[in-house]
């Protein structure tokens, strides 16, 4: 599976987003597989289709990064078959301004349900950009723990 980041900066809401986060990105989707019409199958959940769905899309390279992940589309189908049609959460896109504010349990942004779907826990932590940090690095090291700022000598072979 893969999870494709917007980094598009069409919309000024993509621009001021991608701008507080501090990052390159600003919306989110899971890459599901593809249609017979050659079309990317995407889940995510977004404000301007009123919350969680799936949606058939070209993923332009020049508007949207991709990143291969370990995760089951079964686990991800199951998700959505319970989440299908809730609501976008305004309260959480607020949280990223402000994580005081919280977020609505029953509510999702596109990172949250993204990372819900690959079965990531407490997901309402990860907005767009921080999604991206963790799966990227995931990635990149598998199975290794995080560097303690010093490397050890190359043994000899």
């Amino acid at each position: 599976m893969q999870v494709a980041f917007y980094k598009g900066r069409k919309r000024l809401f993509n621009r001021l987003t991608a701008w507080w986060l501090r990052g390159a990105y600003s919306h989110c989707e899971l890459v599901l597989g593809t249609s017979p019409s050659g079309l990317t199958i995407c889940a995510s959940s977004s404000f301007m289709d009123d919350g969680v769905r799936v949606k058939h899309m070209q993923l332009d390279p020049e508007h949207w990064d991709l990143v291969a992940v370990d995760g089951s589309t079964d686990d991800a189908w199951a998700w959505l078959l319970q989440h299908q049609g809730q609501k976008y959460d305004l309260l959480g896109l607020a949280g990223f301004v402000a994580r005081v504010l919280g977020h609505d349990k029953a509510r999702w942004v596109c990172s949250e349900a993204v990372a819900a779907m690959l079965g990531i826990p407490e997901s309402w932590r990860f907005d767009p950009c921080s999604l991206w940090a963790a799966l990227s690095r995931q990635m990149s090291t598998p199975h290794q723990p995080a560097s303690a700022g010093f490397s050890l000598p190359e043994r000899a072979a």
